[in-house]
């Protein structure tokens, strides 16, 4: 028989290899059988409890019924739709405009003599802001006030009448007139006679009837005096002498007004704005002298847009405020509507009349101002508004029929703060509209009303 040789086993081969190995290389054979991988236990472990739990269940509950049930019904709180209007809050810009400017110009020809105010100055009504040379028109004041003492006596003359004393000399005057003629008459008669006698000659006679006539004309023209002294002066001299006097008053007032003129003053109160001249210049009418602006009164002008022509009125709420002025803010009314368009921004101005503004409020600055516009707009809705929700780009509200939500679009037409202004043609006043409870409800849900 043929013996078969066996190989010898894994164990011997390895033991006597490791016999010829060093002491320190040498493996423990007990220690390498012990060895296994500690995951392998833990999965073998959790995968053995799981299917024995998975058994043990299916022996002993029952098999589970499904059904199928919709979501419960949401709680919501709701409030009652009401009409109304309200108004709504339009920013504007504008300017601030002095209430009143004016340039003082010279009224008459002259040199500057003084100029008693600079830029900056504060100046009253009245007050004079520079002089210019009077000596002309002091002149020709003088003159006429001496003219009209002169029309005056005499129109005091006539009013008094002819004094005692004077009627008195008139009448010695023509009694002396009447033996004036009285002795040329008998001188005439003398030299007539010796004249026919032929002691005279002709010429003789003609200049004692010349001497004749002129005293008898000259006591006629001293009885007319007298008369006229005895009668006082006509109702036509009087009027006449009082027109005199009027005109020579004319004169005096006109040339006071002249005087004056050389005396410039400030017609309102205010500040000097600019000067445009200096102590010696020489001036005619019309140049200017002083620029002043009002600062007791103040225009502001707001321009508003376009779509807004014709909402806006006199006497609406505006509330003022200016950058350059943080703690101010002032509540006033549109004074006035200008009733034309800038051409080329298309927007109106109206003007807003300030008294007593606030000090550091200047012409020239900025200011913004909110205005109150109604809302003109039918079927309006106000609402809370908590009870606007927004997705998107939409504004919705959700009505509520029965136990069902339904979904609205709606338009915002006014923020009111706590509240808003809707409009929807499917509203109606009265209708139930979710205000809490409305986040993530949709359209046709089912709600339960809590309040």
């Amino acid at each position: 028989m043929k013996s078969i040789d066996t190989p010898p086993p894994q164990s011997s081969i390895l033991d006597s290899k490791s016999k010829n190995l060093p002491p320190e290389k040498q493996q423990n054979p007990h220690k390498k059988s012990n060895k296994f991988p500690g995951w392998l236990i833990v999965i073998l472990l959790l995968g053995g409890g799981a299917t024995l739990w998975r058994f043990s269940n299916s022996q002993v509950l029952p098999p589970v019924q499904t059904t199928s049930q919709g979501p419960p019904p949401r709680a919501v709180e709701v409030v009652e739709l009401k009409s109304g209007t309200a108004t709504r809050q339009v920013k504007l810009l504008g300017q601030v405009e002095a209430g009143e400017i004016a340039t003082l110009s010279s009224q008459v020809n002259g040199r500057v003599e003084r100029v008693l105010v600079k830029e900056g100055d504060r100046v009253t009504a009245g007050m004079t802001v520079a002089i210019l040379d009077d000596a002309d028109a002091s002149l020709a004041l003088a003159e006429a006030q001496a003219r009209l003492a002169q029309e005056k006596g005499n129109l005091a003359r006539l009013q008094v009448g002819t004094r005692p004393e004077i009627i008195a000399q008139r009448q010695a005057e023509l009694n002396t007139a009447r033996a004036r003629e009285l002795e040329a008459q008998d001188n005439l008669e003398r030299v007539a006679s010796l004249t026919v006698e032929g002691a005279l000659s002709q010429r003789v006679l003609v200049e004692a009837r010349t001497q004749a006539d002129a005293a008898t004309s000259e006591k006629l023209r001293i009885t007319a005096i007298l008369a006229e002294a005895q009668a006082g002066p006509t109702k036509e001299e009087i009027e006449a002498q009082q027109g005199l006097v009027a005109a020579a008053q004319a004169v005096v007032r006109q040339a006071e007004l002249a005087r004056q003129r050389s005396q410039v003053t400030a017609a309102f109160s205010g500040i000097v704005q600019s000067r445009s001249v200096n102590t010696g210049d020489y001036v005619e009418e019309s140049d200017p002298i002083l620029t002043i602006v009002s600062d007791r009164s103040l225009d502001i002008f707001l321009e508003v847009p376009e779509s807004l022509s014709g909402q806006v009125a006199t006497g609406m709420r505006v509330q003022l405020n200016a950058r350059a002025l943080a703690n101010w803010q002032q509540e006033t009314t549109i004074t006035a509507v200008i009733p034309t368009a800038d051409r080329a921004s298309r927007r109106q101005l109206v003007r807003v009349s300030l008294n007593n503004p606030p000090p550091g409020l200047l012409p020239g600055m900025a200011i913004q101002a909110s205005l109150a516009v109604p809302v003109d707009r039918a079927n309006t809705f106000i609402l809370p508004r908590d009870a606007l929700t927004r997705r998107g780009e939409q504004w919705l509200v959700f009505t509520v029929n029965g136990n069902q939500a339904q979904q609205l679009e709606v338009e915002m037409v006014a923020d009111l703060g706590q509240e808003i202004m809707i409009v929807n043609p499917e509203l109606e006043a009265g209708q139930a509209v979710v205000v809490r409870g409305g986040d993530g409800l949709t359209d046709n849900a089912t709600v339960k009303v809590v309040n």
